[in-house]
């Protein structure tokens, strides 16, 4: 059964703006600097989208458990139900029986 994600994921792939900002500073240094900054800043920044597309699963995979859970004791309720049921009516025809 697939459901649509409850949280957005359109701001996934935006970095957070103290790393904009960053980013901004590493781009305005000269170019000594900014050459040996850059590729570690490029790493950082990969590592959080990746990060953050991990918890994204994550939070979504809880949200189906804690759907399918419900489904489950819904469905373990029904079935109890049922049975309670099914046992009245062997009784009554037991008791019928005699």
């Amino acid at each position: 059964m697939a459901t649509a994600p409850r949280f957005s994921t359109a701001k996934t792939d935006e970095a957070p703006k103290d790393m904009q900002e960053l980013a901004t500073l590493i781009a305005s240094l000269p170019a000594e600097h900014r050459c040996r900054l850059e590729p570690v800043l490029g790493r950082v920044v990969e590592s959080t989208r990746r990060r953050r597309r991990i918890l994204n699963l994550v939070q979504d995979a809880l949200s189906q458990l804690r759907l399918d859970m419900k489904y489950l004791v819904f469905d373990l309720e029904a079935t109890r139900r049922e049975r309670d049921t099914f046992r009245r009516e062997l009784e009554g025809t037991n008791l019928e029986d005699e």
